[in-house]
């Protein structure tokens, strides 16, 4: 499974019209939408976590830089985070 980084993100978009544009890539496991924990309002940017490594890189060379739901959005294989020691 590769988790995919969609920045630049309309604060309209959502989790369905997220998931049908990546679906004509492949299986799209799960989308998370990141909200502001104090307001609710979407920060503008989402994950999109798809089945396959070769459905998400064609998924990022198609979609980074296009139209997705009133924004040009930015597409990229997103990165681990370390841990925090602690």
């Amino acid at each position: 499974m590769t988790k995919i980084h969609i920045g630049n993100l309309s604060s309209e978009a959502t989790e369905r019209g997220i998931r049908e544009a990546f679906a004509g890539f492949g299986l799209v496991q799960k989308v998370s939408i990141m909200c502001d924990r104090h307001s609710g309002e979407p920060r503008g940017f989402a994950f999109v976590e798809m089945e396959t490594d070769e459905g998400a890189a064609s998924a990022i060379a198609a979609l980074n830089g296009m139209q997705l739901q009133g924004t040009a959005v930015t597409v990229s294989q997103a990165h681990v985070r370390a841990a925090k020691a602690g």
